[in-house]
This record gives C-alpha cells, sequence and structure tokens, in this order.
C-alpha cells in the first residue's frame, strides 16, 4: 500500500505527526509519503514545529505560500495534482480545516483516490468563517471520516454521511501532547521569559475577523491594562505582528512565535488563555487551564461543557471581564472521553481493518 499525507499549516503538523508515526510503526513495509503544501512557511510556524514534533523530512515540498483564499488554494490544488498523478496513493490522510484541506480534498476526490479526514465533524455552524467551508467540503468527500467526539458524530450523521464511513476515535492533537508531556512539563519555557507559573495570562491571536479590524486595538488596549493586575505574555503570530505597534502597549510582554514544546509549557503553566485559535481551546481542555475565547462561535463546544472554555463572543470590551470570570473558573475537570493519548493507534486499527485502497491496480 501506498499512504499519502497532506500537511500545510502548524495545527495540521501536531494532529497529523501522531498519524505518521503510528502507521510506520504498524505498517513499516508500506511506502509512507509525506507532502507540505508550504501554507505555513515561516520557520517558526513550520519547520520549527514539525522537528519538535519529530516528523519527517517531507517528501515533497509544495511552497504555494500565502495570498487570498483563492490563491493560495489554486496554487495548493495545481502542485498536489502533479504529485497525487506521479505517486498514485491507495490512500490518503488530510487533517484538519485550512486551505490545504480543502485543496486535498478536492483533488482527492476528482481524482478518485480515498482520503481519510482526521478531526471530522467539527462545525462552528457559522458558515462565514472559512475553514467551515473547508470542514464540509472535506467531510463529504471523505471515505474514511476519524471524529474525536460525539456531538463531531452526530453533526456528520445529521448531514447525512454514512454512518459505516464513520469512526470516534479520539483527539490527535491530544496524542502530540500526550508524547511530549513529559518533555514539556519541566521546561518552565515561562522562567526564561520572566515570569512565573500560575501567576500571568498567555494570549493567542491570529483571526482576521479580529486581527483585519479595529477590534484587535481595543482587546490590546484592554490586555494592557489588564497587565498591571496580572501578567500578558503574547507571541505574536507572524499575521498579527502586520498589524500592531508593540509600542503602544508597555505592559504587555510580547515575543516572537514559541515552538511547540515551548508553548505547550507556557500553556500549561498559565493561569488562563485568552485565544481564538480551536486547537488551544483543546489543549487547555486536556489540560485543566482556564480558557477565554475571543469569537461567536466554537466548533468545539466539548470545551464549552468541559467547563474549561468560555465562549466570550467577538466583543473586546469582554476581555475587561476575564478576572471576574478568573474567580469563578471551576476546578480541573477529566479530559473528554477518549482524549487520552491513543487515537492515532485507533486510527491505525481501522486503516488495518479496511478494504479502502488499491485504486490503482
Amino acid at each position: 500500500m501506498n499512504y499519502l499525507y497532506v500537511v500545510g499549516a502548524r495545527p495540521n503538523f501536531v494532529k497529523t505527526a501522531p498519524v505518521v508515526a503510528a502507521m510506520r510503526r504498524r505498517l513499516p513495509a508500506d511506502t509512507h509519503v509525506l507532502v507540505h503544501t508550504g501554507q505555513h512557511y515561516d520557520v517558526e510556524m513550520s519547520d520549527l514545529f514539525m522537528e519538535q514534533l519529530g516528523m519527517p523530512e517531507p517528501e515533497r515540498r509544495l511552497g504555494v505560500g500565502s495570498g487570498t483564499h483563492a490563491e493560495q488554494t489554486a496554487r495548493a490544488l495545481v502542485a498536489l495534482e502533479h504529485v497525487v498523478i506521479e505517486l498514485r496513493p491507495d490512500l490518503a490522510f488530510v487533517p484538519g480545516d485550512v486551505n490545504s484541506t480543502l485543496a486535498a480534498a478536492l483533488v482527492f476526490a476528482k481524482l478518485g483516490i480515498p482520503y481519510a479526514h482526521i478531526e471530522s465533524g467539527l462545525r462552528s455552524f457559522d458558515r462565514t468563517m472559512p475553514e467551515e467551508i473547508n470542514r464540509i467540503v472535506a467531510d463529504e468527500f471523505a471515505e474514511l471520516l476519524f471524529a474525536h467526539s460525539d456531538e463531531a458524530v452526530a453533526n456528520l450523521a445529521s448531514e447525512g454521511i454514512d454512518p459505516t464511513r464513520v469512526h470516534l476515535v479520539g483527539n490527535t492533537m491530544i496524542d502530540s501532547l500526550v508524547a511530549f508531556e513529559d518533555r514539556f512539563r519541566p521546561l518552565r519555557a515561562c522562567r526564561a521569559l520572566g515570569l512565573e507559573a500560575g501567576e500571568y495570562l498567555l494570549v493567542t491571536l491570529h483571526r482576521p475577523t479580529l486581527v483585519d479590524g479595529q477590534g484587535l486595538d481595543v482587546v490590546l488596549t484592554h490586555l494592557d491594562a489588564l497587565a498591571a493586575e496580572i501578567p500578558v505574555l503574547f507571541p505574536v503570530h507572524p499575521r498579527t505582528r502586520l498589524r500592531l505597534d508593540e509600542g503602544l502597549y508597555p505592559r504587555i510582554r510580547f515575543t516572537r512565535p514559541l515552538g511547540y514544546l515551548e508553548f505547550l509549557s507556557a500553556e500549561a503553566d498559565a493561569r488562563a488563555v485568552l485565544t481564538d485559535s480551536g486547537g488551544v481551546q483543546e489543549e487547555t481542555t486536556y489540560l485543566g487551564i482556564p480558557c477565554f475565547t475571543l469569537r461567536s462561535t466554537t466548533e468545539r463546544p466539548v470545551t464549552i461543557r468541559s467547563g474549561t472554555n468560555t465562549l466570550l463572543g467577538l466583543d473586546p470590551d469582554r476581555v475587561r471581564d476575564i478576572p471576574e470570570l478568573l474567580a469563578s473558573a471551576p476546578s480541573r475537570r477529566d479530559p473528554p472521553p477518549l482524549w487520552d493519548g491513543k487515537a492515532s493507534e485507533r486510527i491505525v486499527e481501522v486503516v488495518a481493518a479496511t478494504t479502502v485502497g488499491r485504486q490503482w491496480g
């Protein structure tokens, strides 16, 4: 069998690394090819993450780069189609919901190649989000849909997806976190930044709905004021850095993007996290860290039910409520079912038992 794995952005690496490792352990005689579209190409957002995750050097780098959604998706479509026709995979793996995910799903669907969608069934029910469109398309044509929660399975059922294609396996992003817990826990990355564990607010913001408007300035103004009460650590995404003047907010501790292990260390040691990231909502739920999500919707309501995540809405002024919300934050609860570090092994069991593949004769 010839297996192909398509990644393109930082969240993809975290979700896919444990799957690639588990597949290679279980099926060492088969061919495993990793393709990096290059949607994230900054060293700090791409190569450093892949290195720390122990991912092999991609056999193919497509270098699609940045651009509009149409430009980025189109370049990925063209480049990936050439690779797929050349390599003729029997089964492909497509993670997440970024533009590379959409491009891969379309290429495989049009070429009649079965693919597995890692992290199927997530829905925010907000179709103004590009990621929502990408998820829906990826799920519609996938032969194997790997879901991480009961609600994801329910979402797929409500859309008429054949239940025999759906497999509840757990969360592969948590697999990566569990695998490296012994390494990131002792790091105490916060101390190198002049902070102590349990005493600071960690911030990650990068989505266009917030970063591209006036909302970012309002959020930063509130965070700068909040920093007089609780230190604020803000590793800045390259996209966000283009749109802020750090000098206007002297109390906030801005840093460059952190490596995977360093970020998990900072996350695990934080008093709380403010984010608009989907993956951070999941990581904080596993770690038991209070998370405040600056979005009007979330495709991960399981994190809210777990009691660790609070949806603030897309309202920058809600940042001022964080101290009060923190005072009533619940104690740590157990992670959701199957968020146990073994999701990738369950995926391999499904793949090993399936008759999907061998499309090329």
